[in-house]
């Protein structure tokens, strides 16, 4: 019969397997959709889906083994992540709100970010509990990762609605910088926390 810390670390792998196999479908149906629709939020959160990805894989990583280097080293990964993120959504937001450009609409990438909100708030709890229960830091950031991954759906959501129901096209970038802002909050906090 497992202890409690043996369940715990199983219920983890459970949630960041699940986390992984969900980000890895979801970058090819965001590929598609975003090249579809020519959208930049959906491109940005494809590519936060890749940061999620590695974060996924860092922890997955982090909980085969123990130690405080270990745990630093992985916070690390996924902050730099981050910050890559979030350039790269900068400039091209900035570029197509500078040229106008519209994207088209998106019936793939609605019900795609709809049911990944829901899908990443569940596992961003479920991540946060269980990383509290371990006592483990870097499952705990990783389930607000999950939880801002959440966020951005909700956000790119906004975005692509407004954009085909009312031919908002400037919500498309603007969602794009909904991703930056929660993408530099989390790096900030993960590298403000290592000092």
């Amino acid at each position: 019969m497992r202890t409690e810390p043996e369940r715990l670390l199983r219920r983890g792998f459970v949630l960041e397997g699940i986390t992984l196999g969900w980000n890895v479908v979801g970058v090819v149906v965001l590929a598609v959709a975003a090249v579809r629709a020519r959208s930049v939020a959906l491109a940005g959160f494809g590519l936060d889906s890749l940061v999620e990805i590695g974060a996924s894989t860092v922890v997955i990583w982090e909980l085969s083994g123990t130690g405080e280097h270990r745990q630093r080293r992985a916070l690390r990964l996924i902050g730099v992540a981050f910050v890559v993120l979030a350039i790269y959504i900068t400039v091209q937001s900035a570029y197509v709100l500078i040229v106008g450009h519209h994207a088209h609409h998106s019936p793939l990438g609605i019900a795609w970010t709809a049911v990944t909100a829901v899908v990443m708030f569940t596992l961003a709890a479920g991540k946060a509990r269980t990383g509290a229960a371990l006592g483990n830091p870097v499952l705990q950031t990783e389930g607000r990762v999950t939880f801002i991954d959440g966020l951005l759906a909700t956000a790119v959501l906004a975005g692509l609605v407004l954009n085909a129901g009312f031919g908002a096209w400037w919500a498309d970038p603007v969602a794009g910088f909904v991703i930056v802002f929660y993408g530099l909050r989390e790096a900030y906090a993960i590298f403000r926390d290592e000092l």
